[in-house]
């Protein structure tokens, strides 16, 4: 019988030290590893796996935030599905304890759904007021995504309708967490760097905030569902291959202020400078 982890890992992307399930089918990694020191000056060691290791993209991470993970578990990881989660952002079994890490999703409760399902996709979120191509262009820059289309339609023009009709949309699956079996996972992501890697040769992103350099971590949220959608539209995926999971940020969040920034970003076109 196959291990734990050569069934499942889902990578935990965080940059410093917290708190980690235990579940053996977690792997905490340290994403933006490189170059990073402690103040002793010497490469900084949050005890969890490095993104810089073997094949690598740790060096980008201050653009690609989360990606930097997803590179290195596409790169280094054999299992036979293999996932991304944030470390206060988890897929969880639905419930709602007090104490939310309570709620986080296990290998038992996932293990009777592999091979059963080939992607598993938070649920979605709903911006109801605002499509995604709104919302990026009063929150972020517009032309971001507008490169990224042409970007698009030069590499894999089989997708620009698809791509059209996302942008549209009022929802989306977000924050770049998913779980896939490896071929999948394989030939999403060989589609998504070759396009946010020609991204980044094409924007200028010298005069642009830190919080708004972001911007190839925040494009791959809107086209990851380009690619899901193209592959259920093609019959690549059939929609019963895919589940969806609720999903629980670890800490609380303002309402109050990302609600005021929502409101601010939509009605006075004050894009956001910081996380909530």
């Amino acid at each position: 019988m196959a291990s734990i982890q050569g069934r499942i890992q889902i990578i935990i992307a965080t940059h410093k030290k917290y708190r980690m399930p235990d579940d053996p089918m977690y792997l905490p990694l340290h994403v933006g590893a490189e170059g990073k020191v402690d103040k002793q000056s010497n490469p900084l060691d949050l005890g969890y796996m490095k993104d810089n290791i073997g094949e690598n993209i740790s060096k980008k991470n201050s653009g690609y935030c989360e990606l930097t993970g997803l590179y290195w578990a596409w790169k280094n990881l054999k299992s036979d599905y293999i996932g991304l989660v944030h470390y206060r952002r988890h897929f969880t079994d639905g419930t709602k304890p007090k104490n939310r890490f309570d709620s986080i999703l296990t290998y038992q409760q996932i293990a009777p759904d592999l091979n059963k399902y080939r992607i598993f996709v938070p649920q979605k979120r709903h911006y109801y007021i605002e499509t995604l191509a709104s919302h990026y262009a009063h929150t972020h820059y517009i032309e971001q995504l507008d490169k990224t289309r042409e970007i698009i339609s030069e590499k894999y023009p089989d997708y620009l309708e698809t791509f059209d009709q996302v942008i549209q949309q009022r929802s989306g699956y977000m924050f770049n967490m998913m779980i896939m079996c490896k071929e999948d996972l394989d030939r999403y992501c060989t589609w998504l760097f070759d396009i946010l890697f020609e991204l980044e040769k094409q924007i200028d992103s010298s005069q642009l905030s830190v919080f708004q350099q972001r911007y190839p971590g925040r494009i791959s949220e809107i086209i990851f569902n380009v690619w899901l959608q193209y592959q259920v539209k093609t019959k690549q995926i059939d929609q019963a291959e895919i589940k969806e999971l609720p999903y629980a940020n670890m800490e609380k969040t303002n309402w109050f202020k990302k609600g005021g920034a929502f409101l601010k970003a939509k009605f006075f076109h004050k894009r956001y400078e910081g996380s909530f």
